[in-house]
């Protein structure tokens, strides 16, 4: 299953807060990415999150593999995960009238 998953921060929190854990976290996305969880990451233009897309089973296992990361332990950020299905419009096209 495809899961959008986008980051967000803790509030209250300066970016000196997250300095000391970048790197970890990103050893940690990195590790989930040659899992094969992490599929695809961006940062988005308009504001300073990360949206990621996820292969895992369900909610629950994206869930698990994202709380292994640093700054979700430290509580620092979290995720809202948005489960995705193919997209089955395409069938109108096929549809006798």
């Amino acid at each position: 299953m495809r899961i959008i998953a986008i980051q967000k921060e803790a509030q209250g929190l300066s970016k000196r807060d997250f300095v000391p854990h970048l790197r970890d976290e990103a050893r940690g996305g990195w590790e989930l990415y040659k899992e094969g969880v992490i599929r695809e990451m961006y940062f988005r233009d308009d504001k300073p999150e990360a949206v990621l897309i996820l292969e895992c089973n369900d909610v629950q296992e994206a869930e698990e593999k994202l709380s292994t990361l640093p700054l979700v332990q430290k509580g620092l950020i979290s995720f809202e995960l948005i489960p995705l299905r193919p997209y089955h419009g395409y069938e109108r096209l096929f549809e006798k009238e």
